[in-house]
């Protein structure tokens, strides 16, 4: 499971039923169980997706034995996902997870 920052004010766009619209759009079907939405696109087996208004929580299943034209498309539609869904492009989620990673492991008390 990963987590990816939202961009201020954009939790509020996906809450509820709209999280849900916009995985369909991006990635063609979309689905809620258990307060979560769940879809499969190319080499994504089952991708589970949740926010709790800061943050896009997303868990995903993947087949590796698909063909390198379905990776390309699956790759690219995950991209479009996350950036319509967190409101940053893939550059600025790189320099968010750089910064994480410079700052090192996060205390727990």
């Amino acid at each position: 499971m990963r987590s990816y920052d939202l961009r201020r004010g954009w939790g509020k766009r996906i809450e509820g039923e709209n999280l849900r619209a916009v995985t369909a759009e991006t990635l063609g079907s979309a689905d809620i169980r258990n307060g979560k939405v769940v879809a499969s696109f190319g080499a994504i087996t089952r991708l589970t997706a949740w926010t709790d208004g800061k943050s896009l929580f997303v868990d995903t299943e993947m087949d590796a034995g698909v063909p390198d034209d379905v990776a390309r498309k699956t790759i690219s539609a995950f991209n479009r996902f996350l950036e319509a869904a967190t409101g940053y492009a893939s550059k600025d989620r790189k320099k968010q997870a750089e910064k994480r990673a410079r700052a090192g492991p996060a205390e727990t008390p």
